[in-house]
């Protein structure tokens, strides 16, 4: 039976990764039947707007949607298409893997954690954002919800639980900001003991920052709320190489939308240089999410492979002399080999 799924292809170097990622998940015989939806840069000059209604139509009604990176305009009035897609289909579970794989320029080498951050609320909300005293002042509610903080912890203990994963910390600025960061952290205590079987550990931000650059191997799976996901995740992301190896995904009851949380890199766009990589590993959880645990990991297996044999087929950026296009030859082959 086949799937159907969204594909936003993207801006920059978004349909060159798209179309490499699409060669490999067509290789493993997935059954994908692919629908194509505009948004960014290509809807806002063809249809106006960053995200057309009948594109939010289509992920709301295939509920799965596999997106490259999109540039919203700076200084023109125009919010992140990534929050509005979040907010809109209720997606409030951001889930972002740091995995090492061989031949990055990384200082760590055996990295393996999951960052779970909420999505939709906290400091990221525009109400209650505002100047005052003639702009000379701004203003910025941080507002978090015990239903929101309660989600958001049970989905990490949950994914830790059917992962086989041994430990859970939620990341936390009670010790200062006691209502909103103070609450998510009673919430988290509240929760944990549901799952005597995972260890349960908390840990101020600033910590555990620190901690993460000094000695990431104490972290498995880390809960936190929004500013505080964001800015760690991509802490992670450069503990194993940077954001060519981050892959994203945006969970909610009703949607997921998969993406490389990279941006768009105009600069490079059509040289044929990008990494697929982090889209590639989206499209690996996909595949975990839609029940194809194994050709998801016979991509990320297949990455590692390439990695470690072909240096000549990696893009540069991985320290190879390949392409876009030479990356997803050697891994068509590889996965079509097993």
């Amino acid at each position: 039976m086949s799937q159907s799924i969204a594909v936003i292809k993207g801006d920059g170097i978004g349909p060159e990764i798209m179309d490499a990622t699409l060669r490999v998940l067509d290789a493993l015989d997935c059954g994908l039947e692919y629908q194509f939806i505009d948004a960014g840069l290509t809807a806002l000059e063809k249809h106006g707007t960053l995200i057309p209604q009948e594109s939010l139509d289509t992920i709301e009604k295939l509920g799965i949607a596999l997106k490259g990176p999109l540039t919203t305009p700076i200084g023109k009035g125009f919010s992140s298409i990534n929050v509005q897609l979040r907010r809109h289909f209720d997606l409030y579970a951001n889930v972002r893997p740091a995995v090492s794989f061989p031949g990055t320029r990384s200082r760590y080498d055996d990295i393996d954690m999951i960052t779970v951050r909420e999505n939709t609320e906290g400091a990221y909300l525009s109400d209650g954002q505002e100047f005052i005293d003639d702009g000379n002042t701004g203003i910025s509610v941080i507002k978090v919800t015990r239903e929101g903080s309660e989600r958001i912890v049970r989905y990490a203990f949950e994914l830790a639980k059917n992962n086989g994963r041994k430990k859970v910390t939620a990341v936390h600025k009670a010790n200062i900001i006691k209502t909103s960061s103070g609450l998510f952290l009673d919430v988290a205590r509240e929760v944990a003991k549901e799952y005597p079987e995972i260890e349960f550990q908390e840990m101020i931000v600033d910590n555990a920052c620190m901690q993460l650059v000094m000695n990431p191997h104490q972290f498995d799976v880390v809960v936190t709320t929004n500013l505080f996901g964001d800015i760690m995740s991509d802490l992670c992301a450069g503990l194993v190489g940077g954001l060519g190896l981050a892959p994203g995904a945006n969970i909610g009851e009703k949607a997921a939308i998969f993406e490389a949380v990279h941006g768009s890199a105009p600069d490079i766009e059509g040289k044929k240089l990008a990494n697929p990589c982090a889209l590639l590993l989206a499209a690996a959880q996909m595949l975990d999410h839609l029940g194809m645990n194994e050709k998801g990991n016979a991509i990320r297996q297949g990455i590692r492979d390439v990695l470690e044999r072909r240096r000549d087929m990696v893009t540069p950026d991985m320290g190879g002399t390949g392409s876009t296009d030479t990356f997803a030859d050697a891994l068509v082959e590889q996965v079509k080999a097993k």
